[in-house]
């Protein structure tokens, strides 16, 4: 590729109005990505009506809504509201894509440097004006490494950033960034979501519990293991939006009251369901329910850097023991698709659509298991500890049912977990701390294949939990993000998931559904298949 075309790649890629199917031409065809009576797109509402009380209920755990450290997907959810980024995620039925938030305009000078222009007149919930200043400051922050932001990772490569005037910044960066678009955006993103750098200064480490954005809703109030609050910021700057007054968040800890909820009309939708729940709610005349397959993974991790699974033999034995049929079916009641590497349908330009068939990736061969386990360093029977949190945690967490399912299935070959189901916040300790033999997540939400591998697995990043490390898939997933030409991004990702795969520091298990359920009387909620519940647009009848 000549350095023209490779700009010319870089700018179809790369623009405003920049559909994600540009980058990964055509992501989520191997799935169809509408399904009408599920997505509910193209019913005839009236004219959306202002005012009124939204009430949800949130399944899912809240961890922090300071967007720049938190991990949580039912914080992304809420925080998609109270912030903006630099770009949005949008869907309309058919394609996401990236289109301008707080960015008006989106120029590149050359492959390594972006021009923002910002719109004009947008301020914080505290009254101070989102400028290219504030702008500059929020993702400064982000990278500074004394912060210690998780998501630093995704501006790793950013080498400078020039205000130009008052409304236009430049970010200037050491290398090409395919990343680039989800990062800035003020949802999944995170690195790109814009934050008050006087909120933040005032209140410290409790910005997370005193969030200030520039978003549709102010948060009014959060009370401890109850509710949040949300009401109307009529300052915001898409003209008529939001339609609510208020928006009132249930923090249910318990799926079945948050469904009995849902199913009596208590409550006006859910932020997430558990599997089982689905056929009953798909009856009820009352309800919609929104959702398909999405760029997700759930997994079994297990810890590299102490025994047994130091022994890549070992886990290798554990990846080809498992039956992800029955796990779909059994544990995701049929709600899920079987998982044999990291990267999902949604990224059909990275998945391998025939991977089932091909012999790469994992998947159930008890006599490979078998023979994987004879070569290991520590024969007959083991007991590893396998934690696993209570409840039902969101997209991923299943509570016990992966490890009661995985149990039997692993003692054919001699291993006999000793699960231990412990409170969230307990399983998140000794999950970041490595204590633990197994341990049972999913990550999801996932837009690009970087976002899928890179941060959960290359040497010392901030989710490797297991330890693992890999000169041959650090270089093979770092290649990936640093070019936009895309059949050299699908050889480095085929190459980093292979090595992943093989070596086997996670088992793959299954790609989920993700579900969001809103009651017949909430009109204009749009779909977007990233686990977000865009309340922007939300009236109720």
């Amino acid at each position: 590729m000549t350095d023209i075309d490779h700009k010319a790649a870089l700018a179809a890629t790369l623009a405003t109005q920049m559909s994600r199917r540009h980058i990964l031409k055509g992501a989520g065809a191997g799935l169809g990505l509408v399904a009408a009576a599920a997505v509910g797109m193209g019913t005839a509402h009236a004219a959306p009506k202002m005012g009124g009380t939204l009430t949800l209920a949130w399944l899912d755990a809240i961890d922090t809504l300071d967007p720049h450290f938190t991990a949580s997907a039912g914080s992304i959810k809420v925080i998609n509201n109270v912030f903006n980024g630099l770009l949005k995620v949008s869907f309309d039925g058919k394609v996401v894509s990236f289109a301008p938030d707080l960015a008006e305009k989106w120029d590149m000078t050359d492959d390594k440097t972006h021009v923002f222009k910002l719109r004009p007149g947008v301020k914080f919930h505290n009254g101070d004006p989102c400028n290219a200043e504030a702008v500059k400051w929020s993702l400064e922050r982000v990278k500074d490494a004394a912060v210690k932001s998780p998501h630093a990772w995704k501006l790793a490569t950013l080498a400078g950033i020039d205000i130009i005037d008052p409304l236009t910044l430049r970010l200037r960066f050491n290398k090409p960034n395919a990343f680039l678009p989800v990062a800035l955006t003020g949802s999944t993103g995170r690195a790109g979501t814009i934050v008050s750098r006087r909120a933040v200064e005032q209140a410290g480490a409790g910005f997370g519990r005193a969030p200030v954005g520039t978003g549709p809703f102010k948060l009014a109030s959060w009370k401890e293991n109850d509710s949040i609050e949300l009401v109307r910021n009529p300052e915001y700057f898409e003209a008529g939006l939001p339609y609510l007054d208020k928006v009132v968040i249930r923090l249910i800890k318990e799926p079945s009251a948050g469904v009995a909820a849902m199913m009596s009309g208590q409550v006006d939708g859910l932020s997430v369901c558990p599997f089982q729940f689905i056929p009953q709610l798909r009856k009820n005349p009352n309800l919609t329910v929104y959702g398909q397959v999405e760029g997700n993974y759930a997994f079994v991790g297990m810890n590299n850097k102490r025994a047994p699974f130091n022994d890549m033999a070992l886990r290798q034995a554990v990846a080809f023991a498992i039956d992800r049929k029955v796990i779909v079916q059994q544990s995701y009641f049929g709600e899920a698709i079987p998982a044999y590497s990291c990267i999902s349908p949604p990224m059909s330009n990275f998945y391998d659509a025939n991977i089932a068939k091909s012999g790469r990736g994992q998947y159930f061969d008890l006599a490979k298991a078998k023979a994987f386990r004879a070569k290991s360093k520590i024969q007959g029977e083991i007991q590893p500890t396998y934690i696993v949190t209570e409840g039902f945690t969101g997209s991923g967490g299943m509570g016990t049912r992966n490890a009661q399912l995985l149990a039997p299935m692993l003692a054919q070959i001699g291993i006999k977990p000793k699960i231990e189901l412990v409170d969230r916040a307990i399983w998140v300790q000794r999950r970041n701390a490595g204590d633990f033999d197994m341990y049972d997540e999913a990550w999801v939400a996932d837009l690009d294949p970087d976002e899928t591998i890179t941060p959960e697995w290359s040497t010392g990043k901030p989710w490797n939990f297991v330890g693992y490390s890999n000169p041959v898939f650090d270089k093979a997933a770092a290649g990936a993000a640093d070019t936009i030409d895309l059949a050299v991004r699908r050889k480095l990702y085929i190459e980093a998931e292979d090595a992943l795969m093989a070596d086997a520091p996670l088992a793959v298990l299954a790609h989920m559904k993700v579900f969001k359920i809103m009651s017949k009387k909430v009109q204009g909620f749009e779909y977007v298949p990233a686990d977000l519940l865009n309340l922007h647009t939300v009236s109720l009848a």
